[in-house]
């Protein structure tokens, strides 16, 4: 479980298919300043807002394995050596809640389809890749952008818009996108669930 709230990021240093792997699934290689020790190996961490284990550590870099399930739904379908990332520990029991609940499961990417600055604020406008998905979005209601905690501003037919302030531009990868970019989706979990239960 994590947060949303993040303070690190990462650059993806190399990645490769692991013939030890099912077909289709990726190791991916990041260089950060995180400290992860042998104990850690196994835990879950949030990269770019997906749910990753780590399963090996390097003198400066960590190891993720990504299933193929996480390659079809996230944006590491388009991998690039030297992207930044977002990355987040896992939360420890009685750590404050700054954010909003965040799995770190994508239900779908974004394309960026318009930025707009006012005040230094950046107002975006995002459009589902997965439609069916419209139904569970709510304004003033969280949402995972990239493993970033942020509120839907609108919500209309097509597309709904994100407000990043100037704070979360500094500490974050949201200040490179750029139109047409492709970013990881995670709905608020309590919105999901609510949706399900009416259907």
């Amino acid at each position: 479980m994590f947060n949303g709230i993040i303070y690190n990021k990462g650059i993806i240093k190399d990645f490769k298919r692991n013939p030890r792997y099912v077909s289709g699934s990726l190791v991916i290689e990041v260089l950060s300043k995180i400290k992860f020790k042998k104990v850690d190996i196994g835990e879950s961490v949030c990269c770019d807002g997906v749910c990753l284990t780590l399963i090996r550590i390097k003198s400066s870099t960590s190891l993720f394995y990504l299933s193929k399930e996480t390659i079809k739904r996230s944006n590491f379908k388009y991998i690039k050596k030297g992207k930044i990332i977002n990355i987040e520990k896992s939360l420890k029991h009685g750590q404050k809640i700054s954010g909003h609940y965040v799995q770190g499961h994508i239900d779908t990417t974004a394309k960026i389809k318009k930025i707009k600055i006012i005040d230094k604020t950046w107002v975006v406008k995002c459009e589902l890749q997965n439609k069916n998905l419209y139904k569970s979005l709510i304004e003033k209601a969280s949402i995972a952008i990239n493993g970033v905690s942020l509120t839907i501003s609108k919500v209309e037919k097509g597309y709904f818009e994100i407000n990043i302030i100037p704070h979360t531009l500094k500490l974050t990868n949201l200040k490179y996108l750029k139109v047409s970019d492709f970013v990881n989706v995670e709905l608020d979990i309590f919105s999901k669930y609510i949706s399900k239960i009416s259907q």
